[in-house]
């Protein structure tokens, strides 16, 4: 079966539009001073707002990727049309 050409661009905008909607839902974990600090020093960063920056880009980007295959899995294995009987 041939492939929509678009089913890449519709796939990276899925993670992103699933990962809005994770970030809307589920916070980001908070960091203690002391360790905030430690990872300012490890990573070389300027301040705060920097580390905060980074990790609410790795946790929205980690969500809209894992909601993605959830449901991508649901809907293959459920929903899916052109199942194999």
């Amino acid at each position: 079966m041939m492939k929509h050409p678009l089913e890449t661009l519709m796939s990276a905008g899925s993670i992103l539009l699933l990962a809005f909607f994770s970030c809307l839902l589920l916070p980001a974990p908070a960091l203690t001073i002391e360790l905030a600090q430690k990872l300012i020093t490890m990573f070389h960063l300027l301040d705060m707002n920097q580390l905060y920056t980074i990790i609410f880009c790795l946790w929205f980007l980690a969500l809209g990727a894992i909601e993605y295959f959830v449901i991508r899995f649901i809907w293959k294995r459920w929903f899916s049309i052109d199942r194999e009987a």
